[in-house]
């Protein structure tokens, strides 16, 4: 795994992407994120490279159509 300061928590990609954890956990499941676990405490881990690409995504998504 990659230095664990390169990732974030469920609560914290949560609050990085303007969702909630809940939205977090089905996006995980559903496949849209894949989440690592921690070497120690076996929490989801979310990589901060991922979540800018579904940052950059959403907002896409979101900007008016011309």
């Amino acid at each position: 795994m990659a230095k664990l300061n390169e990732y974030l928590t469920v609560g914290e990609a949560a609050e990085f992407l303007g969702v909630s954890k809940d939205t977090m956990r089905r996006w995980d499941r559903a496949g849209k994120l894949q989440a690592r676990r921690h070497p120690i405490t076996g929490y989801r881990l979310y990589s901060k490279k991922e979540l800018a690409t579904v940052l950059t995504d959403l907002a896409k998504r979101k900007a008016p159509k011309r």
